[in-house]
């Protein structure tokens, strides 16, 4: 019974995903990785594939600086 628990619980959070906090997200997944370490890049492929919003943001150096944005 444990594991349909487990399994209906995996769903629901998949599911949800997109709509938690980016510190929810990072708790949730860490916690699944802990379980099994091998699984982290499959894992983050597949959360970004399915919610690819959730995706993080670029990088502060590839964002156009304010200067940049009103000389254009």
């Amino acid at each position: 019974m444990s594991d349909e628990f487990e399994k209906l619980l995996g769903q629901a959070a998949i599911d949800v995903w997109s709509s938690l906090s980016r510190e929810s997200q990072q708790l949730l997944f860490e916690a699944a990785v802990q379980r099994d370490s091998d699984a982290m890049t499959g894992l983050g492929i597949f959360l970004h594939d399915r919610h690819p919003k959730t995706a993080h943001p670029p990088k502060p150096e590839s964002v156009a600086s304010p200067r940049e944005r009103t000389s254009e």
